[in-house]
């Protein structure tokens, strides 16, 4: 696994069209999720955009499923789950997007979300900063492009945030405003570019970070034969 810093990112490499253990496109459920989703499109920017929605809307968005099990961030494994957070979802988006040939990678930034819950900031230990929030960085066009794919659509009605739209060649990121105007996501660091997922480094922060209590599992929480269950 190699990582490239901000401002610092490589030309598209085999590296980032591989099948890892996290990045497990080759399985058929990731394969067969890409091969479905992106049915019909013929460009790579095309296939991306249709992946980009089915990965958003497919998974509604849940920070209390943050767990430190690494099983949980295996492509394969995501597709299994019902409710999950930024990073699977990435995993997901960047494993899909490699099986649809197109190079992709991991990004991590840090963010602050000035419109936290008070439920989730008292589980976050009073903390409303969220680091290595995580995004799929994808190959079109000759450049990398950034693509977040955590809020789905209909989290984003219920609670007033504007989505995250993708057209395959601008930059797809959390919005700074909502809509009423108020302060909403703001991007402090970023980390850079990884061309696998790298969980070590996010354990070990997670855990250096935010209290014990964000990653307690609950009582009837489990984890079967690779299947996430909530």
């Amino acid at each position: 696994m190699n990582h490239w810093p901000p401002g610092k990112w490589p030309a598209p490499g085999p590296e980032f069209l591989e099948s890892t253990y996290y990045l497990d496109w080759a399985t058929p459920e990731v394969g067969a999720f890409a091969e479905r989703a992106a049915a019909g499109e013929t460009s790579a920017i095309g296939r991306a955009v249709r992946l980009f929605y089915a990965v958003r809307d497919g998974w509604r968005y849940d920070p209390f499923s943050i767990r430190l099990d690494p099983r949980r961030y295996v492509a394969s494994n995501v597709l299994k789950a019902r409710g999950v957070f930024c990073i699977p979802k990435a995993v997901l988006l960047t494993a899909a997007v490699r099986a649809a040939g197109i190079p992709a990678g991991i990004g991590l930034s840090d963010v602050v979300n000035h419109l936290t819950t008070e439920k989730l900031k008292a589980r976050m230990g009073g903390k409303t900063a969220f680091i290595h929030h995580g995004y799929a960085v994808l190959w079109l066009d000759g450049r990398w492009v950034k693509a977040a794919p955590a809020f789905n659509i209909e989290m984003c009605q219920r609670f007033g945030v504007r989505p995250t739209e993708f057209d395959g060649r601008s930059d797809a990121i959390f919005q700074e405003f909502d809509v009423a105007q108020r302060r909403h996501m703001e991007y402090t660091r970023d980390h850079g570019l990884w061309s696998d997922f790298p969980y070590e480094r996010v354990e070990r922060d997670f855990r250096e970070f935010y209290p014990a209590e964000l990653f307690a599992e609950a009582p009837d929480e489990r984890f079967e034969e690779g299947v996430p269950v909530r």
